[in-house]
């Protein structure tokens, strides 16, 4: 009897401390039970095509998509597009996601020399100034960095990673989506647990 008392305060304690281990960045939002975390690249063509797979399948659960940005260093604009992504964040979240869906929209299009047309045809159509110098200070490229620094702590090292995050304490509280054609298996099951 005491014995099997000492083994669940054990397994308790390891499931407590395994929750304890999940990084911010796979937990949802507060107020969220699960919720999609990606990692992506602007001129990704695997982002590409998977953003509208998971913008869609944040619409259908009505679970949130938390974005971050993960520039590679083999894309000559990724992280310029990013630096504008952040500034349009400035004036909304919905502004920066939707120039980010622009961007994937047009993305077969944009030049390293092409990107800031694009970027002031956004601007324009949704009524905003484009400074001609976005970031000046470097705050925008920081945060763009910062979001890089988060994904390789975490072990990232492509895109995109999706994962399907829950705020469940036991079991495993994230999964890596490896094959998108079970993303929304993945929501399901995560939602059932």
């Amino acid at each position: 009897m005491k014995i099997s008392r000492l083994l669940s305060l054990v397994l308790l304690l390891c499931l407590s401390a395994v929750a304890q281990d999940v990084p911010a960045a796979l937990r949802p939002p507060k107020g969220a039970t699960v919720a999609l975390v990606v990692f992506e690249d602007l001129q990704c063509p695997d982002c590409r095509r998977a953003a509208p797979l998971v913008a869609q399948a944040g619409q259908t659960y009505k679970i949130p998509v938390i974005r971050h940005d993960f520039t590679l260093p083999m894309h000559n604009w990724s992280m310029n597009a990013a630096v504008l992504a952040r500034y349009f964040d400035t004036h909304s979240k919905t502004v920066g996601n939707a120039f980010r869906d622009y961007v994937f929209e047009h993305q077969l299009e944009i030049t390293p020399d092409g990107l800031r047309g694009f970027a002031e045809k956004f601007a324009a159509e949704r009524r905003i100034d484009l400074p001609f110098v976005v970031d000046p200070a470097g705050k925008l490229a920081a945060l763009v960095n910062a979001d890089k620094e988060l994904g390789q702590s975490i072990g990232i090292n492509h895109t995109p990673t999706i994962y399907v995050v829950s705020n469940k304490r036991a079991g495993k509280p994230f999964v890596e989506v490896v094959d998108r054609s079970q993303l929304y298996a993945l929501i399901d099951s995560m939602k059932r647990e």
